[in-house]
Order: C-alpha cells, then structure tokens, then sequence
C-alpha cells in the first residue's frame, strides 16, 4: 500500500468522526419543515470543528484524486 492509500484511509475515518460530531440542535420536527431557526452562524468550538471538517475533506479529496493520478 503507499501512502495516498493510508492518507485516504485515515482521513476518510477522520471525516466520518467529524461529521457525526456536528450537532444542530434540531430534532426530526425540524428536519420536515418545524424548525424556526433557518440561518444560524458558527460561534466558538462549532465554527472550529466546522472549518476542521472542511480542511479533512479536502486533504480527503486531494488524496483520493493522487491515488487515482499517480
């Protein structure tokens, strides 16, 4: 195995971990039309676990199109 596949294995988890953290406060009434709050802003451990996430998923990406290429 090289190393993109680790790379890809390792974010891939990292990613899952991180996603399943994330937490709205919304139950399933406000999944299918009841929740009143519609634009919420990221404050604090929320925004920095969100940005985390976004960077993971890219070095996922990055990872997944390296293995394909090289």
């Amino acid at each position: 195995m090289s190393i993109y596949n680790y790379v890809t294995i390792g974010s891939m988890a990292l990613v899952t971990l991180l996603i399943l953290m994330q937490t709205r406060g919304a139950s399933l009434g406000a999944g299918l039309g009841g929740g009143g709050e519609v634009n919420t802003v990221r404050r604090g451990s929320d925004r920095t676990l969100h940005q985390v996430t976004v960077v993971t998923a890219i070095i996922f990406a990055g990872s997944l199109i390296l293995g394909i290429v090289a």
